[in-house]
């Protein structure tokens, strides 16, 4: 099925979809999209912008924590720290009554430090610094299938909690007294966005997922009318910026991630002008 897939693409009539690199990256691409779309707009919702980023600058101490273990591969504990992080902050947020942004804030602040000065111990930093920046073009077809594997299950977990993730979102009060367990919601969408951000970290980058995150989102709410039409610009935007950024970052020979953060960016700052003081 890849095969045919990748053979189809390399019928386009452009130099770059002869390369396995690229064939790869724009699947890749395709996977995350909707991936992006589902979480960008729920965590623009929900006001959550500070959380993804801090989920993102976690991944330093999960890697941190692989590399003391001896693990080949920090993918495993960059993921088991970042749900750990999602989880702390959630519980911290729910029993102290503290603002989220100072608890994200603080908790971000600790992570990150934390990860700095164990991987920059004995002047080892130097090897991780690929993750700060990120490399969708070295993605490779069995990471393309895990990633595709995460969609699918990012997808089922949606197709539990959107409705009532939704409402949590707008009101946790009337959720709660109509039976919703708040909590798990908030920790089921907590765990969902670390294992996205997680997955997708080493392509895209610490410093610029987050923005590859909001975005996107941020823009869909300057034109959207409603919920309905929020996540299908949410989708269009990213779809575009991401496929439009891979073609771009190859001609001009740029990281991948961050030129599509600058054509989302740029995305943005176009719908600003169109927004109009009733939309969402």
């Amino acid at each position: 099925m890849y095969e045919y897939i990748t053979a189809l693409i390399s019928q386009l009539p452009f130099s770059w979809a002869q390369y396995a690199f690229m064939q790869n990256a724009l699947l890749a691409v395709i996977v995350v999209v909707p991936l992006f779309s589902l979480l960008g707009a729920m965590v623009v919702n929900n006001q959550m912008a500070f959380f993804s980023d801090t989920l993102g600058h976690s991944a330093l101490t999960g890697i941190a924590i692989g590399v003391l273990a001896g693990v080949q591969n920090p993918t495993w504990s960059m993921l088991i720290f970042a749900i750990f992080i999602a989880l702390i902050v959630t519980v911290i947020k729910d029993r102290t009554g503290s603002s989220a942004d100072t608890i994200i804030g603080a908790v971000s602040a600790t992570a990150v430090a934390l990860g700095i000065v164990i991987l920059s111990k004995g002047g080892g930093f130097a090897r991780y610094s690929r993750y700060l920046v990120g490399d969708l073009l070295s993605i490779r077809p069995d990471e393309v299938a895990a990633l595709s594997l995460v969609l699918v299950a990012v997808l089922v977990i949606w197709y539990i909690i959107f409705n009532k993730l939704l409402l949590v979102s707008i009101n946790s009060s009337l959720a709660g007294s109509r039976g919703f367990r708040v909590k798990l919601v908030e920790s089921c969408f907590a765990i969902s966005l670390a294992l996205v951000v997680t997955f997708t970290i080493q392509w895209i980058g610490i410093l610029i997922i987050n923005a590859l995150l909001v975005l996107p989102a941020a823009a869909a709410r300057n034109v959207a009318t409603g919920m309905k039409s929020y996540h299908l610009w949410v989708l269009f935007i990213t779809a575009v910026c991401g496929i439009s950024g891979l073609i771009l970052s190859y001609y001009w020979d740029t990281a991948t991630g961050a030129t599509i953060v600058l054509l989302t960016a740029l995305g943005y700052v176009f719908t600003l002008l169109l927004k109009q003081p009733n939309r969402l």
